[in-house]
């Protein structure tokens, strides 16, 4: 993995910021197909699971995928009985996603977004958020918090690292560690839940992934 560590703990403008997105998005945009066949049948159950067992009352829930790619964990919510909406920045991925799962989705850039307030009981977060610079950050958090009804829940899933930032292969990355992006977090209002590496019963050096629940 290569970051670009020029613009590594420097401030960034809105115009870096969109700049950073639109790049991410062409990346993702190139290969739709590539990308579907490379993670159709990741096994993200565990995250699921936890996603749906913090939350509180009668279920079905109303769930925000949010960065919901070809719409692989739509679908798979909507065949739990909930009943989830799609976001994702790449229009590719968004006509993907209507097609695999039926459901609504919503074409929306991460640092643009248009959220109804106090619509979800939960906001499933997984390989998304580490894609928004850490400027934009707590901006998208509190509309994600905004956006959850009292008592509900945000899942965010991210590569962690010792707080790079930058392009990564073609795609905006902030890679950062648990103290860090709890303070973020926390900074937007949430209360913490919980928090695991990612695939399990491997030794941390081979947990890429942090895994971490909230309440609003």
């Amino acid at each position: 993995m290569t970051i670009d560590s020029e613009n590594n703990g420097s401030a960034r403008g809105e115009a870096e910021q969109d700049s950073a997105m639109a790049d991410t998005l062409a990346d993702y945009s190139s290969a739709p197909d590539t990308f579907w066949q490379s993670t159709h049948d990741h096994d993200v159950s565990q995250n699921i699971s936890a996603l749906l067992g913090a939350i509180e009352g009668e279920a079905p829930f109303a769930i925000l995928d949010f960065g919901c790619g070809p719409g692989r964990d739509l679908k798979r919510f909507t065949e739990l009985g909930h009943a989830p909406v799609g976001l994702d920045g790449t229009a590719e991925f968004a006509a993907m996603a209507r097609q695999h799962s039926d459901c609504d989705v919503w074409q929306q850039n991460f640092i643009a977004l248009d959220l109804p307030a106090a619509r979800f009981d939960g906001v499933f977060a997984n390989a998304s958020l580490f894609h928004v610079p850490s400027e934009a950050l707590p901006r998208v958090l509190g509309e994600l918090h905004a956006t959850l009804k009292p008592g509900g829940v945000l899942f965010a899933s991210n590569p962690h690292g010792d707080n790079q930032e930058g392009m990564s292969d073609g795609r905006y990355g902030c890679f950062h560690d648990f103290d860090t992006w709890r303070a973020f977090v926390l900074a937007a209002g949430f209360a913490e839940l919980s928090h695991y590496y990612r695939p399990e019963g491997q030794p941390r050096q081979r947990q890429p992934w942090l895994a971490t629940l909230w309440r609003k």
